[in-house]
Parts: structure tokens; sequence; C-alpha cells
């Protein structure tokens, strides 16, 4: 993904007690600095010049899972990272299996559409997740998020309508939409499993991106300039964002680290704007505006059914890329 909005992926384990004024400040230091990397995905990968797709994800697939593994040896030690891997089950497989999906999907995205257009239809994802929930679960869906759902499905289509016109290519917003896609079943995956916590999975996740981009690319050698741009994309980008949102998110509430997650939308496509001179298509616009405020509005309600905000966060995963 870039990496998916850290407000894409809901809360994997509560922590119980409360937190000091303190941890709750550097919760939203951490969140945000997540949003800040994973926003810089899109201007990096558009510096990267190796053309091979698959290449491209084969190192910063590579790249993030030996930052995460590290992270977590670092963290846990050698036997809480061998347990967390074991605790996770299938739950924690199926959600590596999403991501890794979404986080190659993105990358080869990149080289059809904006990244402008995959990051706005990334936003929809709690909502489309919450949409999931109710066809697969018959989980409760208050009115106000019905509407809000069908506003996500009618900016989708406004962004999709780009290529149904020949303007971009379709496999661009399929991809977009895949991941999109991906991110909502990994959603719907931890709310139901809660109590599983997903940062081996993404890390798994990016294993898997790795081995399977191994056997698509065309070759593993890159120019030493693409290299370092590799593992600034995979180590930095995606592996360092996903380790400020686990480790931030616990100290917050889930709503704030949503909202907060929002940065990465907002600030991805302006960076590629401002450093490549990427503009996004008025449809894109126009339909991203639709989402964008769809996930505002829903958010707002979260914040008001939480009541509160002083209550820990809880880690999830993100709707990295």
């Amino acid at each position: 993904m870039n990496n998916k909005p850290a407000a894409s992926l809901p809360p994997t384990a509560a922590v119980p007690a409360p937190v000091g004024q303190g941890d709750e400040r550097r919760g939203f230091l951490l969140v945000f600095l997540s949003a800040l990397f994973w926003s810089f995905g899109g201007a990096i990968a558009r510096f990267i010049e190796t053309a091979d797709s698959w290449t491209v994800v084969f190192w910063r697939s590579l790249w993030a899972a030996a930052f995460l593994l590290g992270f977590m040896l670092l963290r846990d030690g050698a036997r809480g990272t061998l347990r967390l891997f074991r605790d996770m089950g299938l739950p924690g497989i199926a959600v590596a299996f999403c991501f890794a999906t979404a986080s190659t999907s993105f990358v080869v995205a990149l080289a059809y559409t904006t990244v402008a257009n995959i990051l706005l239809m990334q936003a929809g994802v709690p909502l489309i997740a919450a949409l999931l929930a109710f066809i697969l679960f018959r989980e409760k869906v208050s009115l106000p998020t019905w509407v809000a759902i069908a506003a996500v499905i009618g900016g989708v289509a406004i962004m999709v309508s780009d290529s149904l016109g020949g303007s971009v290519s379709p496999v661009g917003d399929g991809l977009a939409l895949l991941i999109a896609v991906a991110f909502s079943i990994a959603t719907v995956i931890t709310r139901r499993f809660a109590h599983v916590r997903m940062t081996p999975a993404t890390c798994l996740g990016t294993a898997i991106g790795a081995a399977f981009a191994a056997t698509q690319a065309s070759g593993f050698a890159v120019s030493a300039p693409d290299f370092a741009l590799l593992f600034a994309f995979g180590a930095l980008n995606l592996g360092l964002g996903l380790a400020f949102f686990a480790t931030g998110a616990r100290l917050i509430a889930a709503a704030f680290a949503a909202l907060l997650g929002t940065f990465e939308t907002l600030l991805g496509p302006i960076w590629v704007w401002l450093i490549h001179g990427e503009v996004p298509s008025t449809r894109t616009v126009i339909g991203g505006a639709v989402v964008f405020a769809a996930l505002l509005v829903h958010i707002g309600m979260e914040f008001r059914r939480q009541q509160r905000p002083q209550k820990p966060g809880v880690t999830g995963m993100p709707s990295p890329h």
C-alpha cells in the first residue's frame, strides 16, 4: 500500500488499564507519525526507476518484513515473537494474505493510476467493512452509517467512471478497489478476533508478498539509487509506519487513531502533486471528496458512540499498502 491509512483497520487487542496524560500525548504523536510516514509512499514510488513492478514489490516487501521482524524481536524478545506468531492462528494468517494482496496491489496500481485515486478509494475502507460485516454476520448498522456507506459507493463510482470513459486504465481502478476490499476483509476479521494481536500478521503478509513477487519478477538487480529508495519504501514508509501505529494506537481511543489516520489520505496526494506534478482528475477529486466526507462523518459518529476519549485505544493494523 502506499499503505493503507491507519484508519482503515480496527483494534486488535484492548488495553484495560488507563494511560497517563503523557502516554496519551505520545500515542497521538506516534499515530500521527505513522500517517505521515505512510503518506510519502506514493512520492517515494514515483522516484523509483525500476520498470518491473514485481521487482519493486519484492524489495519493498523484503525490507518491510525484515524491519517488522526486528521490531518485534526488540520489543518482545525471541520467545515473545515466536509466541505472537503462534497465537495469531488462522485469523492472523487470513489477515496476512489480505495485507499481502493490498500492499502488492498498491505498488502495481501505481503504474496505472494516480496516488490520489488509490488513497481516496482506501478512505472508505471502514464503511465498506461495515457493509461486509452486515452481509456476512448481520451486524447491526445504524441509519447514518447506511447513508455514509451509500455515499462511499457513490464516490467510488464517480472515481471509477474515469476508467469506464477511457480516461484512465481500468486496471488501476480495479487494483485500487481490490486494495479497499482486501483491507475491509482484514478489518472484519480483526473485529471478530479482537483478542489477536496483528503485528505478526503484517510481518507475515510482507513475507508472503516478497515470496510471491520473487516468482513473478523478471530480475532482482536494481540501481544503487533505487536500492536506497526501495529500502526507504519498505523499511521506513511501510515498516516504521506500522511500528509507530502499533505502538501509538494502544495509548489513545480508537476514534482518535482513525481521525489521525486520515492525514495519510490528505497528505499523500499533496506530496505527489508538489514533488512530481501529478494532478488527479476532476472525477477523482469529486468522488474522493464524497468518500472522505463520508469517512469523517463516520468517525464523528464513533466519537459520539464511544463518549470515552480518555480511554486507551487498541492496537490495530492499518490499511497500510
